[in-house]
């Protein structure tokens, strides 16, 4: 982050926090959603080709020394369109000091403008950053020496597609459901795939589709596969269920975040899910990644789970891409 210390330390600093150090939804603990450095403009600057992501800050009506540095790297022209676009306050560049680098910049003709567009695009900025880390996490997580097995069979048995990195075993398969497991020591990452019927735009309804995912968790989903007596359910009455609807690589989607736990409170962690229609085959697939790493901070799990599912694809992308 390099903004001058002044607006650093003000109102515009905390508005920065507020959205780089939010809290990352569905968590048992407070994880900030990104982790930031703050480096004065004026400091010696080579570091910067060592960082994947860079945001510059500034405003038009501050004349600190570092301001004047981060404002007199800028071309007249977007300062004139500053100055006469107040909507204008956000611009990236890609590959900026280094390959794959993506520098943002936040800007406005005064602080208080500047800082009234980051409360209003809040979401839209902590979103620009998470694909990008998405996309970053795909190229290191789907190599070419991915599970291709459980690909196939999706694509061959149910018409869809789903890419599963080294190290994910299939752990149960059914008629209606697929359960991916990468048990590790000190950490279990899961994923799964159950489907059904799709009846009416009320299976999206999120009281619906958490029935839906307890009922699938019940039947199939144990803390020992060889113990049903263990079974996986949502954490409802100690943690907060986070559901919006969004864009799933251009479908409608449910997206469910929260805590799971066994029913005999053994064990529990973080889940995210998204319901989704594949109407050409008259189906509703809800695809969830769930972690379970006991003392460790879970962020960049979740993160390498998200990836994995928004790999989905419903049968009619899968045909558009053959």
């Amino acid at each position: 982050m390099i903004v001058d210390s002044m607006e650093w330390k003000g109102p515009l600093g905390t508005e920065l926090r507020n959205i780089f150090h939010a809290p990352v939804p569905g968590l048992p603990q407070d994880e900030p959603m990104f982790t930031t450095i703050y480096i004065h403009p004026e400091k010696n600057l080579k570091l910067l080709t060592q960082l994947r992501n860079i945001v510059y800050v500034f405003t038009l009506d501050q004349n600190t020394r570092g301001t004047k540095t981060v404002r007199d790297a800028i071309s007249p022209e977007t300062i004139t369109r500053i100055k006469e676009d107040t909507s204008f306050f956000m611009s990236s560049i890609k590959d900026e000091y280094a390959k794959g680098q993506e520098v943002l910049y936040l800007f406005g003709d005064t602080e208080k403008n500047l800082i009234d567009h980051l409360k209003k695009n809040r979401q839209n900025i902590i979103d620009h950053f998470n694909l990008l880390e998405r996309a970053r996490l795909e190229k290191s997580l789907f190599t070419k020496q991915s599970t291709e097995g459980v690909s196939a069979f999706l694509r061959r048995e149910q018409k869809i597609d789903i890419r599963v990195p080294v190290g994910y075993k299939l752990a149960n398969r059914q008629n209606d459901f697929i359960w991916l497991r990468q048990i590790d020591p000190d950490k279990d990452r899961d994923i799964f795939i159950a489907w059904k019927t799709y009846e009416s735009e009320y299976q999206f309804l999120p009281d619906s589709i958490m029935a839906w995912r307890d009922a699938v968790a019940k039947k199939y989903l144990f803390e020992d596969p060889r113990n049903p007596i263990s079974y996986l359910v949502i954490e409802r009455e100690d943690a907060e269920i986070l559901t919006r609807q969004v864009n799933f690589n251009n479908h409608f989607a449910m997206e469910i975040r929260g805590l799971w736990r066994t029913n005999h409170r053994t064990m529990g962690g973080p889940f995210l899910g998204y319901a989704i229609a594949d109407e050409p085959q008259g189906l509703i697939y809800y695809i969830e990644g769930f972690a379970f790493a006991p003392g460790k901070d879970k962020r960049e799990f979740m993160r390498e789970l998200e990836t994995i599912l928004w790999s989905f694809k419903t049968s009619e992308d899968v045909s558009l891409a053959q």
